[in-house]
């Protein structure tokens, strides 16, 4: 097993799942020791070894969502390439680091590597834990070979997910949902892919808290019912208490101390499990938060946008646009939690910023602007060493700039405003004929999915009369081509959802950020206001890319529309009745207290759930079985970030890492979901 990192920052805070993943990423990279100076800029060029880095499809997956190449280079990697490639060439006077799933495909074709001198020795890593199956197959294949004084080490990695935020990872496992619900799928293909799924999340956990020792493994909560959450959290229990008595530092003694109701546990972290049929109607809402907005307007993966045009560029030949958004990529990283009107703000105000700068450093004799200045002045050597730094922000305005008016276009083309808006009123009595006039009126057929998507969200919050049900699917029912299988599943869904009471309490009266008076409403006077508002915003996008900019108070005045607080979806209900009960109403408690608990720390306790005690937490962990969304992330950060917010002491922050088996946006799960 490789040696983990540090877990908090000198303050206490939680260092994020990225950066312990790009830390334990680039100590792999420096064969397995901690790396100290960046290779490129060592003076001792023969103190460095150079690499070439060995890589299958999951592997890859995992790396370049948090490193590019010029990290690679930092760590002394010259080249990578896939482990099965057919275009792979020997280099047999350079080492290679083998970063790969553990599988027998993998390990013939390293055997067979070996055998053939490919490379100079082997620093064989694996992305999850190698069976002991496995590690005999390697051992033995190896030993054939007779060069087994060629492979230097072999290390488990325990990094088997991709993180695209900071806090946010899934296991990239797509279909689960499906399979779980699929009345086809065998018992033997439950487990399977419950095994999956445990191991993917328990490689996030060492990651996290491993590193602390044993001490800091995560207590688990667990979504009851017999569902695919109380599964895994069972086997992820046996798991993480075999990792506790083979670390041989447990603790095996916890509990809370003092006669309080709630027990001190803050130092220590929970993980929460939950089934995707908790809030299903999440994965359908429309968004104002960019990141959201991106993902569900476009495509975004694993860091990457992807804008479907209507034009084919005749400098690529596709009509596809791709931006790759850099882990250090400050402005999303500054905006990608903010609602979009926010975002465009931001968007004006450093391209402001970036002409003022880039204005001083062109008064200089004879520049016009900054591609004439003369790096060979004297006078302007300091000057000319802003120039990377600024040219590299301009290209972060740019980039961000181009995917900002493409959202304009897409959401003036589609008015997506409207169902945003009719979200947002969900306890307003007038939302139904609202919604029901935008069907009528609206022929627009680019937009039949976001109606779907409204009215799956009323249906599943809220409820509907038998006939207004009918009349609206009637409608959406005219366009034959379109898919409404997704409604017939959702249908039978609620039918057998028991938690009902708690989906609908949620959008309702969600207690501690309620919406219902935050300016939003479908009477006549703000549902004007806004529309005016938006075609305003939407008419910037007729013109060229630097009209976006200058808004002023047209974004003040949208700005004020939108929600002060964001309802807590029921996922944040229930994580926040768990971390912080005193605090918490009483209806979330009641639900919270059947939820299961696991002590994995505890190694003389059952491995059978115990009853739950109210205990207090700082850091968490959130996994939904059956795929997430920005959507969710977004909310449990907005609500974490509360308690920084409230000026409340250190001690008191909260910290939630959000994950998923994969992350999807409405159009994928709705396809996820059709036909079952």
């Amino acid at each position: 097993m490789a040696d983990l990192q540090i877990n908090t920052t000198q303050d206490g805070s939680l260092i994020s799942l990225r950066s312990k993943q790009i830390q334990t990423l680039e100590k792999m990279l420096n064969l397995n020791h901690l790396q100290t100076s960046d290779l490129t800029s060592s003076t001792d060029t023969s103190e460095i070894i150079w690499k070439v880095l060995i890589l299958d499809s999951k592997s890859t997956q995992i790396i370049s969502s948090v490193l590019r190449v010029n990290d690679l280079l930092k760590s002394g990697i010259t080249m990578h390439t896939n482990l099965h490639s057919n275009n792979r060439s020997p280099i047999p006077d350079i080492p290679a680091v083998y970063f790969v799933e553990p599988t027998i495909e993998n390990i013939n074709r390293i055997v067979s590597d070996i055998a053939n001198d490919t490379y100079l020795n082997y620093y064989i890593n694996f992305t999850s834990t190698l069976s002991r199956d496995l590690l005999e197959t390697l051992a033995s294949g190896v030993a054939q070979t007779g060069k087994s004084e060629l492979v230097l080490q072999v290390y488990d990695q325990y990094l088997n997910y991709v993180v695209t935020e900071p806090n946010l990872f899934s296991l990239g496992l797509g279909g689960v949902y499906r399979q779980f619900h699929d009345v086809k799928s065998t018992e033997e293909d439950i487990i399977k892919l419950a095994d999956k799924i445990t191991d993917g999340l328990f490689d996030a956990i060492i990651t996290m808290f491993g590193d602390s020792g044993a001490g800091s493994i995560p207590v688990i909560r667990c979504q009851n019912g017999g569902g695919a959450a109380e599964l895994i959290a069972g086997k992820l229990d046996v798991r993480l208490r075999d990792y506790v008595i083979s670390t041989k530092s447990a603790s095996v003694n916890s509990g809370a101390g003092g006669s309080s109701p709630y027990g001190g546990n803050s130092d220590r972290a929970v993980l929460v499990l939950v089934d995707r049929d908790l809030d299903i109607s999440a994965m359908f809402a429309h968004s104002w938060i960019y990141q959201c907005l991106v993902a569900d307007v476009f495509k975004l993966e694993r860091n990457t946008i992807t804008i479907e045009e209507s034009a084919v560029d005749p400098a690529t030949g596709s009509s596809k646009k791709q931006y790759d958004i850099d882990p250090k990529d400050w402005f999303w990283n500054s905006n990608a939690h903010l609602p979009f009107p926010d975002a465009v703000d931001n968007a004006d105000m450093a391209l402001k910023e970036y002409k003022e700068k880039a204005a001083e450093l062109t008064r200089g004799p004879g520049s016009a602007n900054i591609e004439e200045l003369d790096r060979k002045d004297d006078q302007l050597q300091q000057t000319v060493q802003l120039l990377p730094e600024l040219t590299a922000r301009k290209q972060i305005i740019d980039l961000h700039m181009n995917v900002l008016l493409s959202l304009l276009n897409e959401l003036k083309a589609k008015g997506l405003d409207a169902f945003f808006e009719i979200e947002q009123a969900l306890t307003d009595p007038k939302t139904r004929a609202t919604f029901l006039d935008v069907l009528k009126k609206d022929e627009h057929v680019n937009n039949l999915e976001d109606k779907l998507r409204t009215f799956l969200v009323l249906y599943l919050t809220t409820d509907l009369p038998a006939d207004y049900v009918s009349e609206v699917e009637s409608i959406l029912s005219r366009h034959e081509d379109f898919d409404m299988s997704a409604f017939q599943y959702v249908k039978k869904l609620k039918d057998r959802l028991k938690q009902s009471s708690l989906v609908l309490d949620s959008y309702t009266n969600s207690g501690n950020t309620s919406s219902g008076n935050n300016n939003y409403s479908t009477g006549d006077g703000n549902s004007a206001l806004f529309s005016n508002l938006s075609s305003k915003l939407f008419n910037l996008a007729d013109g060229k890319i630097q009209e976006l900019g200058s808004v002023g108070s047209l974004i003040t005045s949208l700005k004020t529309l939108l929600p002060s607080q964001t309802p807590h979806l029921p996922l944040t209900n229930i994580l926040h009745s768990i971390m912080d009960p005193t605090s918490s109403t009483e209806s979330s408690l009641k639900i919270t207290d059947e939820y299961g608990y696991f002590d994995p720390k505890d190694i003389r306790g059952s491995a059978h759930s115990k009853k739950p005690k109210r205990e207090t937490y700082n850091k968490a962990m959130v996994f939904v079985v059956g795929g997430g969304n920005y959507v969710e992330f977004q909310n449990l950060q907005e609500w974490a970030l509360g308690y920084e917010t409230k000026g409340k002491d250190q001690e008191s922050q909260k910290e939630v890492v959000y994950g998923c088996d994969w992350v999807y946006n409405s159009r994928g799960f709705l396809k996820e979901i059709s036909g079952l």
